[in-house]
Order: C-alpha cells, then structure tokens, then sequence
C-alpha cells in the first residue's frame, strides 16, 4: 500500500449535469471531503459538463442541493468563486485552447479529420478480424501542408494525443499499489472534439493541475484512462495528483455493478424512501473503508478523525438494503419526539401534529425508513382494501371471524371510555369469557381494524383512532364477512 504524506490536501467533486447524483459518487466525496477536512485543507465543486449531448436542464442545481441536504460542502465552486475559477468546464475553452496549442507544437497532439464513416468502418473491420477497436493514426503523419490545407478548407477535425509506441506507464495508486500499463494498448485519444470543446480525458488533467488538487478519488472504472492522464502530465511537464481508484459498489446479490434492478441508485431517491442523511453516510463510510476495529456507527465529524487513507479497500463492496436500514433504524431510535414529528411529518401529510405526536412512540422502535411510517399509519386516514381470504390464516375459519368481530363491536360500541388500559381490558376479558384463542382473536381484530396482519400494536392504536372510526372500521369488516 502506497504510503503519503497528509499536508494540506486539495480534493474534488466533479459530477456531470447529466442527471441525478449517484449513490457512488456521494461515497467518493465522502472520502474527499474527510481528507480535505482532516488536512485542512480544501474541498472543490468543479462541474464537468463538457458533454453536452447528455446535458440535463438543471442537474446542476439538484446535484449541488442533494449534496448540501447530506450536509456536505465544499471550499470553492461555481456558487461560491475561489481563486482558481471559473468551476464550470464550458467557461474555461479559452484555457484549454491555450494548453492543446502547446501540445500541438510540440507534436504531442495532432489533427484529425477522419469522417464519422471511416471510423465507424475501421472499427466495424477491427471487430470482424476480433481486433481491439483503436485509431490506426491515420492522420498522425499528415505534412504541415496537407494539415494547413485542410484547416483551410474549414473540413471538421478533431485533436488526439500522440501516444508513444510499447512504453511502460507507471501508476502508484493509494489502493491497488503500483500498477504498470503498456502504451500499445492504450489508444490516441481525442483530447479536442470536433465542436471545439474538450474532452473529459484532456480537461480533467488541466483543470486539475491548475486548480492544485492532490488527490484525486474516483472508481476503478476509471483505471484503464489513468495511462493516458499521467501521459498528459509528463507532456506538460507537470507533476500528477495522487490516485486511489476506489471499488465499485456491488449489488445486493454481489453480482455486477450495482444497478436500478437492486433498487435505488441515486442519491436524492434514498432521501425520497425516508433514508436520513447520517444513516446514508455513516453507512457509506464502511462501503470501501474500516476503521480498523469494531466500531460501526460515525458521526460526520468522527469520520473526518478517524478517516486513514490506508484503510481504503480493494475488494467491492456488496450494498446490502438490509444493513443500510439497520443503521437508519439506529438513527431514527436516536431522534427525541419532536425531531421525529419534523422528519415524519412530509411522509405523512394527511395527518394532523397532534396524532403524529402519539403515533411516535409507537413508530420509533418499528420503522427502518420514515417511508416505513406512512405505511403503517394509512389505515387511520384511508380504509385499506383488503381480501377477507386474510381472516382464514392459522386454520381460523371465516364464521369464526365473524363471531370475534361482531361481539367486539357490540361491546365496543357500549363504551365510553377510550383509554388504552381500559379497551385492553375489555378486549382481553372478551377473550376470556368466550373461551377464544387470544392470538386468533387480535389477528382477525388487527386485519379488521388496519387492513393488514403486520401493525402497530392494535389497541394502543385505539385511542388515536377513535371510537367513531373503530366501530366503522369493524363494519367493513363484517360486510366483506357477509354480515
């Protein structure tokens, strides 16, 4: 493991507008921003949208809020200035036309003006004699003239870096250690595309030098690329970031890059099922590092003390939804009354504070997500559809349910008081006077009443149901039941 020396570190997020944020990228600035924090250093917002064909209207606004809602933030950005700016890739062209001008003279990058059907045909050839698709420099050795002459005649072009033959490019990655790439299997990238605008390859390594970052953070998808950047630092001369190519998130079944099909993946959809943000994080801290003992649960400061560079993982982790809602679980049970009612009270809408304030009790210790909540309070504003086929499990019959509903409606409708001690009470000398299975009976009592066999505990539920709704309630009941 690559060894380094922890100054002041200069880490980046540089997300593309080109959708929601993902789950992955929040783990990746999670680990920026615990470097930069513990250094003291600074963290970057830099937006990379120089693929404009992917653009989204407004990504850019919801990536920087859904970060903010994590309760992350950054020293320099497009919102804020720095004294590297501008953040926002588009408004640095005249930078980068700058830089590509020197590569071009010294012959390090070069003009290409192959059509889209020449190389659409190479590589179609390439494929069919089961050849790695690459550009065969077609245009690599064109003469001043022949290059002058095409300028001239304004033929689209686009500008690729020269990529020397069978050299060893060598990378030392926080991770993964030293690793060696071949230059005959690396292709003469386009560094320059023909609109004009940069790549994300010849940006990135750019933007990067001159906005003074250290370390850079991202995916091992990312690996393959890593030849072609360190090529670009030495053509400039220039000293490269240090690189920790973190593991890419499995999903649940740990089979393949984790995907839609395992569920969410961006990371504003967790917030939408009712995940907390310190749940979020705390769980994603573990999802590529440890902290070297037992210790599970990490507050955002701790994290930042605790963070060691040489506990970063090699081998991906696997996103277990199970684990992600045992930690948020943790973290709803640590929340007072008050600050429940608050996170509560947007998944469920339709209920006013003060029945909110008494379904907390019963809620905290029975939910894994705020959404979990909404679920199981719907049967007090809506009557929940259900089939009576539920009434017939556990060998219970459906005349014997109609008997457990019809005598606890007439005794339930002769009652004034609504407590909770009281209607236990009741409900459980009932039982006993009839001689009936208690768990029977409050199963069929539970369907009745919530719709479902899986609740809140039923007759706690009672007093904040009211008496009015019970008793209408256990009618529907007993209309499925053939009353």
């Amino acid at each position: 493991m690559t060894q380094v020396n922890q100054k002041s570190a200069r880490t980046r997020i540089a997300p593309s507008p080109t959708g929601e944020l993902h789950i992955g990228t929040l783990r990746t600035l999670l680990y920026d921003y615990a470097l930069a924090r513990q250094t003291n250093g600074q963290l970057i917002f830099r937006l990379e949208d120089t693929d404009q064909k992917r653009y989204v209207e407004g990504s850019e606004k919801r990536l920087m809020e859904v970060i903010k809602k994590y309760g992350l933030n950054w020293d320099e950005g497009p919102d804020i200035g720095g004294p590297f700016g501008p953040y926002v890739q588009t408004q640095r062209l005249d930078i980068y036309q700058k830089y590509i001008k020197q590569l071009l003279d010294k012959k390090l990058a070069y003009y290409c003006f192959c059509t889209q059907d020449r190389l659409d045909q190479l590589r179609a050839t390439q494929k069919a004699a089961k050849q790695v698709p690459r550009y065969d420099q077609h245009c690599l050795h064109l003469s001043p003239e022949e290059i002058k002459q095409k300028l001239d005649q304004k033929i689209p072009y686009t500008i690729r870096m020269v990529i020397p033959k069978n050299e060893t490019i060598v990378c030392d990655d926080l991770i993964r250690g030293r690793i060696k790439f071949n230059t005959n299997d690396v292709d003469d990238q386009v560094l320059i595309k023909s609109n004009g605008i940069p790549t994300y390859h010849f940006a990135v390594v750019v933007d990067d030098y001159l906005m003074k970052i250290t370390h850079v953070f991202r995916g091992e998808e990312w690996l393959t690329s890593t030849p072609k950047h360190i090529l670009l630092y030495r053509y400039f001369g220039w000293q490269p970031p240090i690189f920790a190519h973190l593991t890419v998130l499995l999903n649940a079944d740990g089979k393949g890059k984790m995907s839609k099909r395992s569920g969410a993946t961006h990371a504003q959809a967790f917030l939408d099922e009712g995940y907390l943000p310190e749940a979020v994080l705390n769980f994603l801290m573990l999802q590529g590092w440890n902290p070297g003992d037992d210790r599970e649960f990490f507050s955002l400061e701790e994290f930042v003390k605790a963070f060691s560079l040489n506990r970063l993982h090699k081998k991906s982790p696997i996103f277990d939804p199970k684990k992600l809602n045992y930690f948020n679980g943790y973290y709803i049970r640590q929340k007072t009354d008050p600050e429940l009612l608050k996170l509560i009270k947007p998944f469920i809408p339709e209920l006013d504070d003060q029945t909110l304030i008494q379904l907390i009790p019963l809620l905290r210790d029975r939910i894994s997500t705020l959404k979990n909540a909404a679920d199981l309070v719907k049967f007090i504003s809506t009557d929940i559809d259900y089939s009576p086929d539920l009434f017939t499990q556990k060998g219970i019959v459906l005349a014997e349910a109609k008997d457990f509903l019809t005598a606890a409606k007439n005794m339930l409708e002769s009652q004034s008081d609504w407590s909770f001690n009281y209607l236990q009470t009741k409900l459980l000398d009932l039982v006993k006077d009839n001689n009936w299975h208690t768990g029977h009976f409050f199963m069929v009592f539970r369907i009745a009443i919530c719709g479902s066999p899986f609740t809140l505990p039923i007759v706690e539920v009672l007093p904040i149901l009211g008496k009015d709704k019970t008793i209408a309630k256990l009618n529907i009941a007993l209309n499925k039941l053939g009353q």
